[in-house]
């Protein structure tokens, strides 16, 4: 059992979802997430938070202790002779027991929590435990000294590629000067309207612009550029509403060669414009057992659907609807299985005994929400998906829940 499954196992035990668990350890969901799934470790602080919160020792989280107390009993206040002893093996078994092979970063995070481990296992115990906290402190200092120098290589790094890429862009751009922003959206109809701009680098007489809109979905519109005060091309362009619009400058010279300019590319316009929910619940999953052939049987699972608080990032020239109606689903490989019973409130349940069949580690199982606003447009917002791992339901390392299109979802 990896920490990861530990830490996922106690939680449940004490009838914790991953953000409830957040909020105790003032962490996101998120970070849950990573540690249960394995794609991250819990910092020293957390892991000891995480051993008293599940009254466990630090080293059955680690997987180099024996098996925890019930999670309602108090963590051990003494250890045996070689427990002692195991304390100052805990970093090298830890590390070793890890997969190969680790960056330096992670190989640091590794030695840090084994550190904080061994604290905790040896709090009080004189000598050892003031050894371990200076250990834990030359740790601490050299996290901190690779996270400044990463931060400065990475930051000069950045800085240089984006004066390159501009001083590349500017050597071959077509326009001295360009511009497209939304200058108007009418959620009703679905439309979008965008103020574009063009000022060729060199003009010659004859010339002409036209400008080019595309969202996506096969067709393309072309408008002609009106000249504009003190040079350049303008115009107005409109379109349906979707999450990817890419906007274009053609422009043609008097012995009528065509060249073409990107101005611009706009992302998440149409998720942006609808009212995006969080949902909870898909937590229960993990840790399911599967037989041989594949099949799982579901519990009983509650899940919960909030609206999403606003990030501040909303074009005030787009809006966002109202949300009309929720129904959330069970799915695999995002084509539904059954659709859950609404309590209200935001509460969705999933009757016991509903069965699952996965093929393959690629197969996935996931609550999804279907979102509907007040004009019949319609959203989808997943819960992390699981797959089959070794016969047992897990979270993938990384999981990509940005694409909201009803497209990709079959109900």
């Amino acid at each position: 059992m990896t920490m990861g499954e530990r830490i996922a196992q106690k939680r449940r035990e004490l009838r914790l979802s991953q953000e409830a668990l957040g909020e105790q350890l003032g962490v996101s969901r998120q970070s849950i997430y990573k540690w249960e799934s394995g794609a991250a470790v819990p910092e020293v602080d957390k892991l000891v938070a995480l051993s008293r919160l599940f009254g466990v020792p630090v080293g059955w989280l680690l997987g180099v202790e024996g098996p925890a107390p019930a999670s309602d009993g108090p963590a051990p206040e003494e250890l045996t002779e070689a427990q002692l002893r195991m304390v100052e093996e805990i970093a090298s078994r830890y590390a070793a027991a890890l997969p190969k092979p680790l960056s330096r970063r992670r190989r640091l995070g590794v030695k840090l929590a084994a550190a904080g481990a061994a604290v905790c296992l040896a709090a009080g115990l004189g000598s050892l435990a003031a050894r371990l906290e200076r250990m834990d402190r030359q740790y601490q200092d050299l996290q901190n000294d690779v996270a400044r120098l990463e931060s400065s290589v990475n930051g000069q790094i950045g800085s240089m590629a984006g004066r390159v890429e501009e001083i590349l862009k500017a050597q071959n751009s077509l326009l001295a000067d360009y511009g497209a922003e939304l200058f108007s959206a009418n959620l009703e109809e679905n439309r979008a309207v965008f103020s574009v701009r063009a000022v060729p680098k060199t003009y010659t007489q004859g010339m002409t612009v036209q400008f080019s809109i595309d969202n996506g979905t096969g067709g393309v519109q072309t408008v002609r550029g009106q000249s504009a005060p003190g040079g350049g091309f303008t115009a107005a362009l409109a379109c349906r509403l979707t999450d990817r619009i890419t906007i274009s400058a053609v422009l043609t010279d008097d012995a009528g060669t065509r060249s073409t300019q990107l101005l611009e590319e706009f992302q998440g316009l149409y998720s942006a414009s609808l009212p995006a929910v969080e949902i909870y619940g898909g937590e229960d999953l993990p840790g399911l057992k599967a037989d041989g052939s594949g099949l799982v049987t579901l519990p009983e699972v509650t899940v919960t659907v909030r609206p999403r608080a606003s990030d501040g990032t909303e074009h005030p020239a787009l809006g966002q609807s109202e949300l009309a109606s929720v129904r959330v689903g069970l799915f695999r490989d995002q084509a539904l299985l059954a659709w859950l019973e609404d309590l209200g409130d935001g509460t969705f349940r999933l009757p016991a005994g509903r069965q699952a069949a996965l093929t393959g580690e690629t197969d996935t199982l996931q609550f999804a929400a279907v979102v509907t606003d007040a004009y019949g447009r319609q959203a989808v917002y997943a819960d992390i998906p699981c797959i089959l791992s070794a016969g047992t339901l897990t979270w993938p390392a990384v999981s990509d829940l940005s694409g909201h299109d009803p497209a990709n979802w079959q109900y």
